[in-house]
Parts: C-alpha cells; structure tokens; sequence
C-alpha cells in the first residue's frame, strides 16, 4: 500500500513588496562633529518630531568632496538620539558601503525618479532632512507637525495640507496644490511637476518663496500691505503668478 503523500504545510508566513515612507537625512560633512551641532541646533525646540521613524542616510553629496571613511555605528547613534531608526544608506563609494554593511545598515539604492526642481535652492547646511512621501489613495497628504528649516516634505503625485507652521528654510513642495493652514514663511512649490492649474493657500503669508509649475516669487520684493500676513490664495494666470487675498 503506498504511504499516502504528506499534507502541505499551511503557510505561516509570506514576503510582498511594500512602499513605505521614509526620511532621507542628506549628508553635506562626513565630520560627525560638524554634522551633531547642525542636528542638535536644526532639532532643538522640537527633540520628538520624528518619533522613532526609519531613516535612510543619502551619501550621494559627499562623493563630489571627496569625503572618505565615516564611522556608521557612531552616525547610527547620532540619529537614534534625534529619534530616528537609521536603516540603510544610498549613494555611497564601495568603501562607504562596505562599512555600512558592517555597521548593520543596508543599501538603498538611488531613487530613478527625479526629484520637483525648486527654483531657489535651500541655504547650505550640513544635513538636510528631506520627507518624500507618497500621497494617500485619496490623494491628499496631511502633516500636523511644525516644519522647521531645512526640512522639505514633498507630496508626490498629489496635493498636501499643512495645518502647522512652515519655518523660513523649510519647504513644502506637492505636484498638486498646497494648503498651509498657518504661517507659510519658508518655500512652497505647487505643481512641481508642471501642473498651471495648481494652487498654493495660506492663512498667513509671510513666504520666503512661492512657486506654480516653474514660476516663482521671492522675498526679496516685499510683500504689499493687503498681502502681507493675510490669508492668502496664490495661483498661475498668463505665465504669471497672482496673489489674492482671501476674504475674511
């Protein structure tokens, strides 16, 4: 009689690929040094901010300077003190990569897809925390937490509503519109991606930059009196931008 076959294991478990989001802390020093006093002066007034989130270390700046050998156990626990979970790192040499694989970390690799151009570049920092988040289903990202300066948050494929204050340096960019439901200080970028019918809106405008699809303003011309610090809607008319007050 032959042995009747043996009953299939029930699977306990399976691998899926996943799109999470994920902070890229770009480096600009391979000097932790440098690089603590910029965190801890960038992060100061707000120590839990990034709750625990992982963070993927972005190399790819330090390799046209020429940065060598960099202590990842130490750069580990630099982040892990501002609350970050260090995982992995991208745009490193071999070398780099070689000793992140030996500090635990693994590698990323450098995302295809191009980045929004802003118009003006960010002030020169050490560390640049950059937030590429991909919009929800319903097409809207949300954030309810104070961006500070050199801290961008951009909404890929979507619009983005930010019911906190964005700090001068910050950026706030969305291939769709953009809401800032409080002082707008630092830079938005509206249809990054070429959208004209994107719309930027505040309750407070104080920007250093506002930008529709290329077009931008900046602080350097001042602000007219009924624009300045009022709630404001900013859109493209004629290749050019039009700011108007939003009535109370």
């Amino acid at each position: 009689m032959a042995d009747a076959p043996a009953a299939r294991p029930q699977a306990v478990f399976e691998f899926k690929s996943a799109t999470l989001p994920l902070i890229a802390v770009i480096l600009k020093t391979a000097d932790l040094g440098v690089l603590a006093q910029a965190l801890d002066a960038q992060l100061a007034d707000s120590p839990d901010f990034f709750e625990q989130e992982p963070v993927v270390i972005d190399l790819s700046q330090l390799q046209s300077q020429g940065e060598g050998a960099i202590d990842f156990g130490a750069l580990r626990a630099l982040l892990a003190r501002h609350q970050t979970q260090p995982i992995a790192v991208r745009g490193g040499s071999d070398a780099q990569n070689a000793a992140a694989r030996a500090a635990g970390l693994s590698l990323a690799a450098m995302p295809v897809t191009p980045a929004p151009k802003s118009p003006a570049p960010a002030p020169a920092s050490q560390a640049q925390v950059v937030r590429e988040v991909p919009v929800p289903a319903n097409g809207t990202l949300v954030i309810d937490r104070p961006l500070r300066s050199g801290q961008q948050v951009y909404a890929r494929g979507g619009d983005v509503i930010v019911m906190a204050v964005v700090n001068f340096g910050a950026e706030v960019i969305a291939d769709g519109h953009i809401h800032v439901y409080a002082p707008l200080r630092g830079k938005a970028i509206a249809g990054a991606r070429g959208n004209t019918d994107a719309r930027i809106f505040t309750t407070c405008m104080e920007a250093q930059l506002v930008a529709i699809a290329g077009i931008y303003k900046t602080s350097e011309v001042a602000l007219p009196a009924h624009i300045a610090g009022k709630a404001v809607t900013i859109s493209l008319r004629d290749k050019t931008l039009v700011m108007d007050a939003i009535a109370s």
